[in-house]
């Protein structure tokens, strides 16, 4: 499926960009294991990632609560049956909304995970799990978790932040498949400034833009460090207006960088790392 754009006068861009850089394609999704995927879902103005390698799948952050209905039909289109775990970037109700009603089904759960800094007294996990016999697993900028094939290593947050829990978000780095993606869950501009400085934001193929594209995010010191190929935006403008921001989109553009917004599909935004490649489609 070819790449659709909300914004038209992009489509020259990225077809130019198609023919000038090979290593961006969309030829669909590559075959089950065999390089690093990632689907992000359509929820609205929220997220939820599935990001799968080989026999290792995760869901990144769980949409509303009044998004799981969509969260869970899109997961058994996927024949997801079994996560090998749930991380959640940071405790707003557009990213831990659906869990509870996850963990009620039965999708079953190896882990849950969750940032170590957040700004509520409990974190809305340790209220999902209650009347169960797991628990939260906090995860620090350092830790990593397993990922068949590949390596999925957190990044930050570096400290907490107790006046914009956006800035306590998980921030991600999935590498497999031949290269590699950035999570950055809602980080805004103080957190990116903490991971910039400290020298811990790397090159990647993939960008998932923090905040849902908001202006208060993704600054242009990112961008020239990260130097994605391709971004992805998960938002959805009839609900949140000022997503994506003209001046993310105009950045992005400068860059010759590529957008993709979950808005535009019907499930789903996929892309898929496949021996040095980037496939993507629209579902």
């Amino acid at each position: 499926m070819s790449v659709r754009l909300l914004h038209g006068g992009w489509l020259c861009l990225v077809l130019c960009l198609f023919l000038l850089c090979p290593a961006l394609s969309t030829l669909g999704e590559a075959e089950n294991g065999t390089g690093l995927s990632l689907l992000a879902i359509n929820v609205g103005k929220a997220d939820a990632l599935l990001l799968r390698s080989g026999s290792t799948a995760y869901l990144i952050d769980t949409g509303t609560k009044k998004s799981y209905e969509q969260l869970e039909r899109v997961l058994r289109r996927e024949g997801v049956d079994r996560l090998t775990g749930v991380l959640l970037t940071h405790t707003d109700s557009d990213h831990v909304g659906g869990l509870k009603q996850l963990l009620a089904s039965d999708i079953s759960v190896d882990a849950v995970y969750a940032s170590a800094y957040y700004n509520k007294k409990k974190h809305p996990a340790e209220k999902a799990l209650k009347k169960s016999d797991q628990e939260v697993h906090y995860l620090k900028a350092g830790d990593s978790l397993p990922l068949d094939g590949g390596t999925l290593e957190v990044l930050g947050p570096l400290e907490p932040n107790d006046a914009k829990e956006n800035c306590n978000s998980l921030v991600l780095l999935a590498t497999g498949g031949g290269g590699s993606m950035l999570l950055t869950g809602d980080m805004e501009f103080p957190e990116e400034q903490s991971l910039l400085s400290a020298g811990l934001i790397p090159r990647a193929d993939v960008l998932k833009v923090g905040n849902h594209g908001e202006g208060d995010a993704t600054s242009d010191a990112l961008i020239a460090a990260v130097q994605p190929k391709l971004a992805v935006i998960s938002t959805n403008t009839a609900e949140e207006p000022d997503t994506p921001d003209p001046r993310v989109l105009t950045l992005l553009s400068r860059w010759k960088v590529p957008v993709l917004q979950t808005q535009e599909a019907e499930n789903g935004v996929r892309v898929t790392l496949l021996e040095g490649r980037i496939e993507t489609a629209l579902e």
